[in-house]
């Protein structure tokens, strides 16, 4: 059974790249990464990482004097839980009908359409060694 991940705003996002590039940092060391992409202020990023603590989606160290903030989840487990809500908030759960729309609008390359191929191709043989182990 996955975890269940608190959901994480457009903005939380980008704290967390911060943190999963590396990690444990202080909040002025996030503050200082992410002034280089955005022009928030300080205290901006200090709600942020405030907020992502309340909803337990990063840690903080406090036996520093400064404190150091660390992720919870890893960013694939980020990532599979905010496309898993995706499909379930715009295609009702079915991933088979945002294939089809992409695939229908030519939203993907040539390349992209031989690597889904090469990926579907391969997951029977995944499904084939888990059920041996």
């Amino acid at each position: 059974m996955t975890k269940k991940i608190p959901n994480i705003s457009e903005s939380e996002w980008e704290v967390m790249h911060v943190l999963w590039k590396k990690a444990p940092q202080t909040a002025n060391e996030v503050i200082s990464s992410l002034q280089e992409q955005t022009d928030w202020k300080p205290k901006t990023v200090r709600t942020l990482l405030d907020r992502l603590s309340r909803k337990k989606v990063i840690g903080v160290n406090k036996e520093l004097r400064v404190y150091t903030f660390y992720p919870l989840y890893s960013q694939d487990e980020c990532q599979r839980a905010e496309a898993q809500s995706f499909i379930q908030r715009i295609y009702g759960g079915t991933l088979k009908s945002m294939l089809v729309q992409f695939i229908e609008e030519d939203s993907l390359s040539e390349e992209d359409i031989k690597e889904l191929r090469s990926m579907l191709d391969e997951k029977p043989k995944k499904r084939e060694s888990k059920d041996e182990d």
